[in-house]
């Protein structure tokens, strides 16, 4: 094709990977994370890559093409020097000097005599800066940005790039924007229009503004259409309108604050302030009848050493609780085991007794809409049990501070009082109009979790009523706002508010917290009651509210943009390009969490935006819990967008899933919906170490996609070649791009781009045998496996049979039997410290065994792991499957030879035991060579003792003789 995209013939894979691990790991300061919590929101940079590459033409200069893209991204050598912000420390310089030429590094360092270590000579300001260059430009690009901002945080290329950009595209550009105007104009006749219609926090539609181009966002939930209206209304308003919703910020919390000053409330007889309450649950043991605390452990604050200590009334039968500051090490780990809920059961301290907890919960009573706080009859009762006061003193002329932690006192308990009586005599008026949730808490996957743990049906349950009384006088406050950016700048901050101060947020005592701090209630992705938790009061609750937000200005003043709550399904508006982050088959509920934020917004939301519903719309969220009505969704929402663009319009998929079942409704889905896959990347978007809980790839998948145009039938049996050709080309195109830049693919994610290379082939063009709409709308049986779900199965098969593992030769793997291909290859994954039981369970669908569980040491989710040959012993010896191969046989010979300390044990063993041991050595010693290279892999200590073995039996077996 003549008009064929960058992106649709290379992308520069690894390096996209590394810009948006960085992005994902600035956190808090990431540029849309300031307007709330949305779940899953993609790089900004990958958003900027991927359109990008959709609007850059292909050249006959693949080379060129390539080098102008980074350019664009300022990803090239003089882009990343533009960037670059931070010094590089000396201990670096060093390091990097020690792998250049001699006569650098005698330029630069010299080496002490008497410590042979070398050190940095005295340097002039230009030497200096000539230095940094010179050792930025040695340095792996993945360290290389460790010293950059992030590409969005600079003005784009040089002057200099501009010049060789617009020689090499004809363009007459100065600026992204006025790039993007004029490859639009040519590619589409006019300003190309971005729409996404699955905008959730809005990553797609504001880098799309941004970059100059019109937009049409839409999402079914108002609180995805909310944010993603703010990223284009606030963040990109300019500072004028910034600096005014800082001072209206400033004048609410200057209101709310002298209220409760007024109330006191949080300020007690010494004129302390709090800064943090802490709760616990309480609840009554059915064996004794003693009231008793409930919490996993009572350690307050690990790095001031404070816990809590309860002890017996004998005549109240309940406990009274003391603080103790400043405790040794084993009184807090004393503190840490006397929680009195271990493993989701009541550990009673009087009588001993163990109680599940769901038997606690069996006599639970659903809480009523006026219900602000437990009923003495409740079986779970709410107790203040800490207090942490904040003392302000001047020392030596300057204002100072120090935290005390207290347990609560008469006075103390008095002012709860105050705060219950203050919330119910404004409760009825405040839920009246808004300023507090009356919405009830409808039952779902994840809403069913506190109504089944505590009984609360409303959302205000949630909250404490010192919580709900400061989130009502927000609320009160927000209301006397005129309608403006200023408005919604500040209902969402009551959202963040929110968050970070609900019944759900559970109190961390760790010492990277300092003295401890509340975690937020999305932590997770779940709505989770907790035995204790965390209220934040006085200056530490307005973290969490006032935030100055950065302006980024997206020029979407000069174009048409819509912001609208709308089921894809509906979309009526034309786009040339659809960028889209489908849900994945219920990855995540955002139907269901979204409404913990809803219940604040609905009664202003009509304020702000009189056409806008302000419900989640829960029935039409598109959801895989019923695989038949995902499916029939999704067509109906791709199908519209396929309508609703050009003949030569382009669409990008964002996909992440790693279960055939879900690729192979996939394949149907784009078909039904007349699209074909183009162009398959798969980028590392979720590579932080605490994001690689659970059994999740790395890796997002873009699938390029046009208008089908070829009528054509294929037939079944043409398809299997197709599909082999294309998974090769895709891992060899992968491989080839995995340059030294981290972080680089994981095996998970080689498995993926199988499914992407398989795709391209069943869009293609109709297939013969499969009636596609048959297919969307039948019913199937529980463990069927379709045509499609079989092809895309035996995709990733091929790619585990082309990746064969490093030190083993592609003539012995070409001999091994399944279940030999997967303990290898699994041993392989395990030195790269994947431990996910999913990776494997893919694995060995992969290679076709059916029974893998056996091999595994270990099969907890993020702990899995391969036996090695003492851990196999003399269990599955002999027979059919594994027991009967090569392999295990020289397992065996490695445990006989561990056993008896002798590798000639492991010998005479071979040679007794294997009819064929002549004919098969070449290949025994080729399986204990590759055994034997884990002994030295860090992450593997407990394989040391079989690898050290391996390689002397490899030894023993290679000099064998007649």
């Amino acid at each position: 094709m003549d008009d064929l995209t960058f992106i649709e013939t290379q992308f520069p894979v690894a390096k996209i990977s590394a810009e948006a691990y960085k992005e994902r790991k600035a956190g808090g300061s990431q540029t849309l994370t300031s307007l709330g919590k949305w779940w899953g929101r993609k790089p900004l940079v990958l958003v900027r890559a991927a359109l990008l590459g959709l609007l850059l033409p292909a050249s006959e200069n693949p080379k060129k093409d390539m080098e102008i893209f980074l350019k664009l991204m300022t990803m090239d050598e003089e882009g990343l020097w533009r960037r670059k912000n931070k010094a590089i420390p000396a201990t670096v310089i060093l390091e990097t000097l020690q792998k250049m030429p001699p006569s650098d590094r005698r330029r630069y360092a010299t080496q002490n005599p008497e410590t042979k270590t070398w050190e940095l000579r005295p340097l002039s300001k230009s030497e200096r800066e000539t230095l940094q260059k010179l050792v930025f430009e040695h340095l792996p690009y993945s360290e290389k940005l460790t010293y950059c901002l992030r590409p969005e945080q600079i003005d784009g290329p040089s002057p200099e790039a501009w010049k060789d950009i617009n020689a090499h595209l004809g363009t007459n550009a100065h600026s992204l924007p006025e790039l993007v105007a004029e490859l639009g104009q040519r590619r589409f006749g006019h300003i190309p229009r971005v729409g996404d219609a699955f905008c959730g926090g809005g990553s797609i539609p504001f880098e799309a503004a941004r970059m100059g181009c019109e937009v049409y966002a839409s999402d079914l939930n108002p609180v995805a259409a909310l944010l993603t209206w703010a990223a284009l209304n606030i963040l990109g308003s300019g500072e004028e309108v910034i600096e005014d919703i800082r001072r209206t910020q400033e004048q609410v919390f200057q209101a709310v604050d002298e209220q409760i000053t007024e109330w006191g409330i949080e300020h007690n007889d010494l004129g302390w302030r709090a800064d943090v309450y802490l709760y616990c649950t309480e609840a009554r043991c059915p064996e004794c009848g003693w009231m008793v605390p409930l919490a996993p452990s009572w350690v307050i604050s690990e790095k001031y050493g404070v816990v809590a200590e309860w002890l017996p009334d004998e005549e109240q039968k309940c406990y009274r609780v003391e603080i103790h500051e400043g405790v040794s090490k084993e009184r807090l780990e004393r503190a840490e085991r006397n929680g009195t809920v271990k493993d989701s059961r009541l550990h009673c301290p009087h009588c001993g007794m163990e109680t599940p907890m769901e038997v606690m919960r069996r006599n639970l009573r659903l809480w009523e809409n006026h219900d602000v706080a437990p009923r003495p009859d409740d079986v779970f009762q709410e107790r203040l049990y800490c207090i942490r006061w904040v003392e302000t003193f001047i020392e030596d002329g300057k204002e100072r501070t120090r935290r005390h932690y207290r347990a609560p006192t008469r006075e103390d308990l008095r002012r709860e009082e105050k705060v219950l009586a203050l919330l119910i005599e404004r409760f009825a008026e405040w839920q009246e109009k808004g300023y507090l949730p009356s919405r009830r808490i409808e039952q779902g996957d994840k809403t069913n979790e506190p109504i089944r743990t505590r009984g609360w049906t409303y959302w205000h349950h949630l909250f404490h009523p010192r919580q709900l009384l400061v989130l009502g006088l927000l609320g009160e406050k927000l209301s006397k706002l005129r309608i403006s950016e200023n408005f919604s700048a500040v209902l969402l901050r009551i959202g963040a508010f929110a968050d970070s101060n609900s019944k759900l947020c559970r109190w961390n005592p760790d010492s990277s917290k300092g003295p401890g701090g509340t975690e937020q209630t999305f932590y997770n992705q779940a709505l989770n009651t907790i035995l204790n938790y965390g209220i934040r009061v006085g200056n530490y609750s307005w973290i969490s509210f006032f935030y100055k937000y950065s302006t980024f200005f997206t020029r979407h003043a000069l174009q048409r943009v819509i912001v609208i709550p709308r089921d894809a399904k509906n979309v009526e508006s034309f786009c040339d390009v659809w960028i889209t982050d489908p849900p994945y088959a219920d990855a995540v509920n955002y139907h269901e969490l979204s409404e913990f934020f809803l219940a604040w917004y609905e009664k202003h939301l009509p304020r702000l935006f009189p056409d806008w519903y302000a419900d989640s719309k829960r029935a039409l969220a598109i959801r895989g819990s019923d695989p038949l009505e995902f499916r029939r969704s999704m067509v109906a929402a791709y199908r519209n967008l396929t309508a609703h663009m050009p003949d030569n319009g382009l669409q990008i998929v964002m996909f992440t899933h790693q279960d055939a079942a879900v690729w192979a409704d996939l394949t149907l889905i784009l078909w039904a919906a007349g699209l074909r896959v183009t162009a398959a990347w798969t980028i590392a978007t979720e590579t932080d170490i605490a994001l690689k809980q659970g059994n999740y790839v790395q890796g997002t998948v873009l699938l390029v996609c046009r208008k089908r145009t070829e009528q054509t039938p294929l037939f079944l049996d043409e398809l299997v070649p197709r599909i082999e050709r294309e998974v090769k080309q895709q891992l060899e195109s992968m491989l080839a791009l995995d340059d030294a830049s981290e972080p680089n693919f994981n095996d998970a994610d080689y498995q993926l781009a199988a499914y992407a290379a398989a795709l391209r082939v069943l869009t293609a063009q109709p297939i013969e045998e499969i009636d596609v709409e048959r297919e969307i709308t039948r019913v199937r049986k529980p463990g069927e496996v379709s045509i499609l779900e079989r092809l895309i199965r035996d995709a990733v098969k091929i790619a585990c049979d082309y990746l064969v593992p490093q030190g083993i030769e592609g003539y012995v793997w070409r001999t091994l039997t399944p279940e030999e291909r997967f303990y290898l290859k699994g041993l392989e994954i395990e030195s790269h410290g994947e431990y996910r039981n999913g990776v494997y369970q893919e694995l060995a669908r992969g290679f076709g065994v059916a029974d893998y569980t056996a091999l595994l040491a270990n099969k907890v989710a993020n702990q899995t792991r391969l036996k090695t040959a003492r851990e196999f012993g003399r269990r599955m010896l002999g027979g059919s499957g594994f027991g009967g191969t090569v392999l295990r046989h020289v397992l065996f010979a490695i445990f006989q030879s561990i056993e008896q300390e002798d590798p000639g044990a492991g010998l005479n063993y071979l040679k007794t035991e294997l009819s064929d041991y002549w004919k098969q050595r070449e290949k025994i010693v080729a399986l204990l060579n590759y055994l034997s290279k884990f002994r030295r892999v860090s992450g593997m200590p407990h394989w040391r003792e079989t690898g050290e073995m391996a390689e002397l039996l490899s030894v023993r077996v290679r000099h064998d003789t007649l």
